[in-house]
């Protein structure tokens, strides 16, 4: 009886073991190396710009974001800044308007083009900005644009008021076709749309990265949430960043997701500097 009882204890004790140890995320390097949040930190402090390349409905994306953002102020206070694509150049005025407390969180939420998970996924960024008196910078070119782009293509840019062009990235903006986020666009697409598929995704990549220059300084540190895509491999914004500034350190920090996550995929290396690895069980944070 005594043996029966610690072999069933023992196996209590194996699946508590289990349950206890499975794991939310895992942090690798660039190599498929696994790295401790602290070398994220680290090297987040020596940076002029962060990419953080998130998907959208992941929840653990969302609270490392809060928690990097949280550290890195407790590092650097007023130097820190931060930006999204998740709004919309033009909506700048209301969101400062809204972060100086000059309207309220309704007026906010009516007037600029805020998405489905804010309320749970960006507000609590938003209000941490404003908490602190920390600028935050819209930097996504204006939807109704990226729609022209993709109808008519980038030299249609060239027709919109003077007052408009100031929302976008100075024209003309330069394409690669040739760069792999872009080049796998087009082929997913299977031709649909023509160049004019990536070319929407490259003005959204580049007026990113016009306004996080425009609003980076040296000696301070932007960190940008952005969909995974977007700064995935060193491209998109990255391409544009560097393009524009050769000597700027920009670290990017990637997303995938995995049935098994204890080892990152191959194909997965490379992807950023560091790269954060889900389940694919992972429930998401919205549904859009």
């Amino acid at each position: 009886m005594i043996r029966k009882n610690l072999i069933l204890a023992s196996v209590a004790l194996s699946l508590f073991a289990f349950r206890s140890d499975k794991k939310a995320f895992v942090l690798y390097n660039s190599e498929g190396k696994e790295v401790k949040y602290e070398k994220l930190l680290e090297s987040a402090k020596d940076a002029d710009v962060i990419l953080f390349g998130e998907f959208h409905d992941n929840p653990v994306n969302h609270w490392l974001e809060h928690e990097l953002t949280k550290e890195l102020y407790d590092a650097k206070k007023g130097d820190l800044i931060l930006g999204a694509e998740m709004f919309e150049s033009d909506d700048q005025i209301v969101l400062n308007e809204y972060l100086s407390g000059l309207v309220s969180e309704k007026t906010l939420k009516d007037e600029a083009k805020l998405w489905t998970n804010y309320p749970t996924d960006y507000k609590p960024l938003v209000d941490f900005a404003k908490k602190n008196k920390l600028k935050f910078v819209a930097t996504n070119v204006p939807r109704r644009y990226a729609n022209m782009v993709y109808s008519k293509g980038l030299e249609k840019l060239d027709s919109i008021d003077e007052v408009a062009k100031k929302w976008i990235a100075p024209l003309p903006i330069e394409y690669d076709s040739t760069l792999t986020c872009y080049a796998e666009i087009f082929k997913k697409a299977e031709g649909h749309g023509g160049q004019n598929l990536p070319k929407s995704q490259a003005v959204k990549d580049a007026t990113m990265a016009y306004f996080i220059l425009k609003n980076f300084s040296p000696g301070k540190t932007l960190i940008h949430f952005n969909g995974s895509y977007h700064s995935d491999r060193h491209q998109g914004i990255e391409w544009y960043l560097k393009r524009a500034n050769p000597n700027l350190k920009v670290l990017t920090i990637g997303t995938t997701e995995q049935d098994e996550i204890d080892e990152l995929n191959k194909d997965s290396y490379g992807q950023a500097n560091f790269i954060i690895c889900t389940p694919v069980s992972m429930s998401k944070s919205y549904r859009p």
